[in-house]
């Protein structure tokens, strides 16, 4: 989730953990680190060091405390450095990621600084970045991450599979288990879901793998909505992306995200990317199938805000227009 801007920046302050210093390259002195914003689950500041050359660079960093805290940044550093490893000029330049010294409790993560400017990418050149980004093969031909990744404070079940329904079916279950940690039973939502799970998945996630038919695993951001996208470049409105969630998945996930009228992706972005990547066989379930990934980026808002019974709601009746079309899953 994107992090707010600073509204009421703190004074600059001139010392830094020894781990930080440390994980910074060639650094002559420290200038200042100012605080840069914060959300529910990290704060953040710009560091800005004097490197030997005599040149003066600023860096981002991100903290968190406890276990999650130092996982979720294990993650987002894991995630950028393999979006970095193949769209190096879509992301910040990942820098390092560890645990302070003085506060064992309290963990970082560091990359690149940039200033940026309001306002999404042109859909142009940004789509076909992250067609780019979603051409870019699984290390051993399966769906899923290296570590757990999180999705703001909910971390994701990213075990590998090799069939792409099964690593939905198990990460949605995951999604589901949190939110009802966090938020308490729903008697509404669990009596929907056997029909999701046994009707709704298989049907519209089962033919990508039928008859002949794959799905090759693509590496995706896992979390690209319009807070987690902004302008670098403001002649040629050419984007960056951050706070990543990443694992290997069907390259069509990404878009689930940007169904929701409030993630400002609107119809024009959908068509650059598929002039990249077109949409998977059978295209007749393509907008169904978004709905049905809408549906996992509706369930983490959930579970990320479990105060919220309007997004419960909204998931809920997502689910019911779904199990209505598809009362016979496969056999519709």
């Amino acid at each position: 989730m994107a992090l707010p801007p600073n509204e009421a920046p703190e004074e600059g302050i001139d010392s830094i953990d020894p781990k930080v210093l440390a994980a910074l390259p060639d650094v002559e002195e420290l200038v200042n680190v100012r605080y840069h914003g914060e959300s529910a689950w990290a704060k953040t500041f710009c560091i800005t060091v004097r490197h030997t050359d005599g040149a003066d660079e600023r860096y981002f960093m991100k903290v968190s405390v406890g276990d999650h805290g130092r996982d979720a940044l294990k993650g987002e550093f894991a995630s950028t450095s393999a979006i970095f490893s193949f769209t190096p000029d879509f992301c910040p330049k990942p820098i390092a990621w560890g645990t302070f010294e003085t506060d064992t409790n309290s963990h970082f993560y560091i990359c690149k600084f940039y200033d940026f400017t309001e306002g999404l990418p042109s859909p142009d050149s940004f789509c076909k970045n992250v067609a780019r980004l979603h051409s870019s093969p699984s290390p051993n031909g399966k769906f899923g991450f290296d570590c757990v990744t999180y999705n703001g404070d909910m971390p994701q079940d990213n075990t590998w599979h090799d069939s792409w329904e099964e690593f939905f079916a198990n990460g949605l279950r995951h999604v589901l288990k949190v939110r009802e940690e966090r938020a308490g039973p729903s008697p509404e939502l669990e009596a929907l879901l056997p029909q999701l799970f046994e009707k709704i998945i298989p049907r519209l996630l089962r033919p990508l793998e039928s008859d002949g038919r794959k799905v090759k695993p693509s590496l995706v951001h896992g979390d690209l909505w319009c807070g987690n996208t902004s302008i670098h470049d403001e002649s040629t409105e050419e984007g960056l992306i951050y706070d990543p969630a990443s694992f290997w998945a069907h390259n069509e996930y990404e878009l689930g995200n940007w169904r929701p009228a409030r993630n400002k992706f609107t119809r024009r972005y959908f068509q650059a990317y598929h002039s990249h990547i077109p949409r998977s066989e059978p295209v007749g379930d393509y907008d169904d199938r978004n709905a049905l990934y809408a549906l996992r980026f509706n369930l983490h808002t959930t579970a990320l805000f479990p105060d919220k019974p309007e997004f419960l709601e909204g998931a809920i009746q997502g689910i019911k227009e779904l199990n209505e079309k598809f009362p016979n899953g496969l056999g519709a």
